[in-house]
């Protein structure tokens, strides 16, 4: 890079609003409310703000897994937050959760307990209904230690990579490189640990399952950056059995609907409220219904 395009950092950063890309007007390095405005709620026990995101679905994916089990005491309301629209500023998210990202979560059932970050939500849900949490101490440490490694390492593939190779104003092979490594690395640890795996934690389907696939088996079936070919996800073929087995649960079919505004429109449920909700209120239905 030559010393004419180099960026010169000055002593003190200042926040310029007019740079960011194309997340510029949401991103802001300060906390708290832009605007008053109360959340809505439903019926249900959990009430659920959130967006599609791989962050979103990986908790309509674990209530939707929770219904199929037949426990009636995970059903949700899911309200739409519109982060291009700011929704996650309004005084009401904030309340539930401080930091402004979704997903959060509220859980009426028993009084009114708030819950932000998503695999803190997963861990909260598993250890309410006893479930995808394996019931042996050695491997419950292996689960939380994937669903740790989760947690840090998709800040990688979203922020690091995902923003500079899709969303940043300028292609800068620095940045796309560097990240693109980070990423390739991550998905070789998760095809070398699946060589011998059926699933994250060996035989059992758990929440780290549910951490990781909204974002890395996202990753692989080109549902994320359209980066597939360029990371030659094919190369990764113990990663690419586990990603299409998860995708085929009809639960994960379900939760990466909810809270989703783009694509198909039969792929469309921006809130679900009922279980026949996916029959009848996908944007198709609404749309055909105008």
């Amino acid at each position: 890079m030559s010393d004419e395009s180099s960026y010169i950092p000055p002593k003190v950063w200042q926040w310029d609003t007019s740079s960011g890309g194309n997340w510029a007007k949401i991103n802001r390095p300060i906390s708290g409310p832009t605007h008053e405005k109360t959340l809505t709620t439903g019926k249900h026990p959990f009430q659920l703000y959130s967006l599609a995101t791989p962050n979103g679905v990986k908790v309509t994916v674990m209530l939707e897994e929770l219904l199929a089990m037949g426990i009636k005491e995970a059903e949700y309301d899911a309200h739409l937050i519109d982060i291009s629209n700011g929704d996650q500023f309004s005084s009401g998210f904030v309340e539930v959760n401080p930091n402004s990202k979704i997903p959060a979560l509220l859980d009426v059932s028993n009084g009114k307990t708030r819950l932000f970050e998503s695999g803190s939500i997963l861990l909260y849900l598993a250890e309410k209904f006893d479930v995808f949490l394996p019931k042996n101490i050695e491997t419950k440490a292996e689960c939380m230690s994937w669903l740790f490694w989760q947690m840090g390492s998709a800040p990688y593939l979203g922020g690091g990579f995902g923003h500079f190779y899709a969303y940043a104003p300028d292609k800068i092979e620095y940045c796309i490189n560097r990240f693109s490594m980070e990423v390739k690395r991550q998905l070789d640890v998760l095809d070398k640990h699946l060589e011998n795996n059926q699933y994250i934690c060996g035989d059992e389907y758990t929440i780290a399952d549910i951490a990781i696939w909204p974002w890395y088996g996202a990753l692989m079936l080109n549902r994320l950056y359209d980066a597939a070919e360029f990371l030659n996800v094919t190369s990764y073929k113990n990663l690419m059995r586990w990603a299409k087995e998860i995708d085929s649960r009809p639960a994960v079919k379900r939760g990466v609907m909810v809270n989703k505004t783009w694509g198909e429109l039969s792929t469309q449920l921006h809130e679900r409220h009922e279980a026949s909700d996916f029959i009848n209120k996908t944007q198709d239905k609404l749309t055909d219904d105008k």
